[in-house]
């Protein structure tokens, strides 16, 4: 897809993007909505408000995030970043990420954060494979709801540092049932495979890969490393 990807300004596109956050997302209750002005003062504190504009001018694809610290280390916090259906799978998400990448440079950042759901298998495959983040926390219900699990991956702004999650061991990962879309659709599954990942992110394990062993498509390997290692 041909797009534009630049900093939105203005009310006009603050709105559109915050248009577009809700529909993507499915938002109705006014709780989870997204304001043009939380966005203009994001643009001009040193934020990321960043969108994909197609030929015709309308927006396709939007991400925002903020500067944030946590224990010395200063670095981007990308909250969000969604596509319109039509516009999905084209690599748009991919452009977002990397300009919202330069931002967080400009503000002295040398990484970015966000988080994922773990057992979302296309979010984990962008987010391991081919953007080359790092799995380095895992929340529980993180938004304090049930069915909110999350990992939270650090993206090293410099490529030399990315991880590589290729030569793991099967041994050594988190092997469970998996559908089409999603890892341990089951229950069951889904609460041994809760268990097991916070017991690795506990011992101190990175998260660098999601993959399907051998090409199987019934089940999908959760790839760890020491944390020393990511």
């Amino acid at each position: 897809m041909d797009v534009t990807v630049r900093d939105l300004d203005g009310i006009a596109e603050w709105t559109a993007a915050a248009r577009l956050y809700r529909e993507v997302f499915g938002y109705t209750d006014p709780a989870f909505g997204l304001t043009p002005r939380l966005l203009a003062a994001l643009r001009r504190n040193g934020g990321s408000v960043i969108g994909a504009l197609g030929e015709d001018g309308a927006l396709v694809g939007f991400c925002f995030g903020f500067s944030a610290v946590e224990d010395g280390e200063f670095y981007h916090y990308s909250q969000a970043a969604v596509v319109a259906p039509a516009a999905q799978g084209s690599g748009v998400g991919r452009l977002l990420k990397h300009a919202q990448a330069a931002v967080a440079r400009r503000t002295g950042a040398r990484t970015m954060r966000w988080t994922f759901d773990p057992y979302a298998l296309r979010n984990a495959h962008f987010n391991f494979a081919v953007l080359g983040a790092t799995g380095i926390r895992f929340g529980a219900d993180f938004y304090d709801e049930p069915g909110t699990d999350r990992v939270l991956v650090s993206w090293d702004l410099d490529p030399a540092g990315r991880a590589s999650p290729a030569g793991f061991s099967l041994a050594e990962a988190v092997v469970v049932a998996a559908g089409e879309r999603f890892a341990a659709p089951e229950p069951a599954d889904r609460a041994w495979l809760r268990r097991e990942l916070v017991a690795r992110f506990a011992a101190g394990r990175h998260l660098v890969g999601v993959v399907r062993p051998d090409g199987d498509p019934a089940r999908v390997a959760y790839q760890f490393r020491p944390g020393d290692a990511a």
